[in-house]
């Protein structure tokens, strides 16, 4: 049996549910965990508001193999994640000597000033995930992952997280072009496959461009022979409908 390993994702910040900021964080986190095996079930975004992120987190964390945050570990005073990680997991939190030197590589004694310190504030027994590019780390602490909102830094953090995580079995993705049928034509042959398929997701999706309108149909799943099997049940739908349709 496949084993699943799975993931939930917390995106912190006012600016995100203001609309100021546009989230690029979701879709390449997402993909970067399918592609190691690992499933995003869930994705939630707060606002910087303590009791929110706290229930939040510890509602996720219990819920999945591994909760990953963005946001809310900078200089100013609404970055209050850290104070929340370590609030959920009843933990103190103060200046970490780690992160105190990984700051110092960049400011000077006279940059490193009360607000930056802030960035070296760290709950009690967390590990740090380093950052290359602006030195302020973030942690981990439990199963929960804490980094950075900017996508860069994020980006670097989580393939330094990578090598630590317990993956599973990679989905494997079959898609299928449903040309020239619209979704009203195979929607109730396609219903009796994914009934058929229990273990593997089937999704019918249309899109509109420049070439004109378009149905792709994605079979998802962790089993080859199961994911195949669907896919082949698909394909002689479709052949078999544009038969029906073809002129006399």
């Amino acid at each position: 049996m496949a084993v699943s390993v799975t993931a939930a994702l917390l995106i912190i910040g006012d600016e995100i549910l203001t609309g100021r900021t546009k989230d690029k964080n979701i879709g390449y986190i997402a993909e970067y965990l399918t592609g190691i095996g690992i499933d995003l079930r869930e994705v939630r975004v707060v606002p910087d508001v303590e009791e929110e992120i706290v229930s939040t987190v510890n509602a996720l964390r219990t819920r999945y193999t591994y909760l990953f945050t963005t946001g809310g570990i900078g200089p100013t005073h609404d970055d209050i994640t850290a104070d929340c990680i370590a609030k959920a997991f009843r933990v103190g939190i103060g200046h970490d000597p780690r992160a105190v030197a990984m700051l110092q590589e960049r400011y000077t004694p006279e940059e490193l000033n009360e607000a930056r310190m802030r960035m070296a504030r760290i709950p009690e027994g967390a590990d740090l995930i380093e950052n290359p590019i602006s030195k302020a780390p973030g942690f981990r602490i439990g199963n929960v992952h804490v980094m950075a909102g900017v996508p860069s830094i994020m980006q670097v953090m989580l393939d330094n997280i990578a090598p630590t995580l317990k993956t599973g079995a990679r989905m494997i993705i079959e898609t299928i072009e449903a040309e020239g049928l619209a979704e009203g034509i195979y929607a109730a042959g396609l219903s009796e496959i994914a009934a058929a398929y229990p273990g593997v997701s089937i999704g019918s999706y249309p899109s509109f461009s420049t070439a004109g309108f378009r149905n792709q149909i994605v079979v998802r799943g962790k089993d080859p022979a199961e994911v195949a099997k669907a896919a082949a049940d698909i394909q002689a739908l479709l052949v078999r409908l544009k038969g029906d349709r073809a002129p006399l």
